[in-house]
């Protein structure tokens, strides 16, 4: 399923991001405010949303709040260029990427099929029916699913692709760009920390190991690692 939702309330450039989707051979529809957006979200008639942080009646970073609570679909949102707050907040309550305004729609359609990419395939790209067993962790990339400790282990699909990559290689360290590529499908760019607020969020889910310390570890200067158990 390749529907894309844009949820912005500047209808100028939704009607033109909605028309350069349906060239590059996606579905589109688009709402103008936050309140219909969660509505539309939650419908399940669409694959991802686009969903800009500001706007009236619901602001995007609430709309995703509420959309975070009843669904695990992907978000990528849209943010005011330069403004790391709101970045970093939708990241903390699960959007899987961002893409800052004034955006080009090239730049929009590389980073949804990047994540649809991945949702689709997991992020190693098929590489294995699974299933990945690390200590407590088991993943199913084809089924999207994973144990922690026995029980269901909820994800963002970004988080999902993260914790895969890093459960592939536990024992071992992954940097931030191979992350990045292989997780997110995009180069890591220059003061991005996208990937530090994944894993952050990740760590937070998986508590700490029986020692305390957390079983993603940070090797400065070079990246994370997955604790071999």
């Amino acid at each position: 399923m390749n529907r894309v939702l844009l949820v912005d309330d500047d209808v100028e450039l939704a009607s033109m991001l909605r028309e350069y989707l349906e060239q590059e051979g996606f579905e589109a529809e688009a709402v103008h405010d936050g309140e219909s957006g969660v509505r539309e979200a939650l419908s399940g008639r669409f694959a991802i949303a686009v969903l800009d942080v500001t706007m009236p009646r619901l602001n995007g970073v609430e709309a995703l709040r509420q959309i975070r609570a009843g669904s695990r679909m992907p978000v990528l949102m849209l943010t005011a260029r330069g403004d790391d707050i709101d970045r970093i907040i939708g990241l903390e309550l699960g959007a899987d990427d961002y893409v800052p305004k004034p955006c080009s729609p090239r730049e929009l359609v590389a980073r949804l099929r990047a994540i649809l990419r991945r949702v689709a395939g997991g992020a190693a790209g098929g590489a294995s029916d699974g299933p990945i067993v690390v200590g407590p962790l088991s993943m199913w990339p084809q089924r999207r699913s994973a144990l922690w400790h026995g029980q269901p282990l909820e994800l963002t699909s970004t988080e999902y692709n993260i914790l895969e990559v890093l459960a592939r290689h536990a024992g071992r360290v992954v940097s931030k760009s191979d992350l990045s590529e292989l997780a997110m499908g995009r180069p890591l760019a220059r003061f991005d920390r996208s990937i530090d607020v994944h894993v952050s969020s990740i760590r937070q889910k998986l508590g700490a190991c029986a020692d305390g310390e957390s079983w993603i570890q940070t090797v400065r200067g070079q990246g994370y690692q997955f604790v071999k158990a």
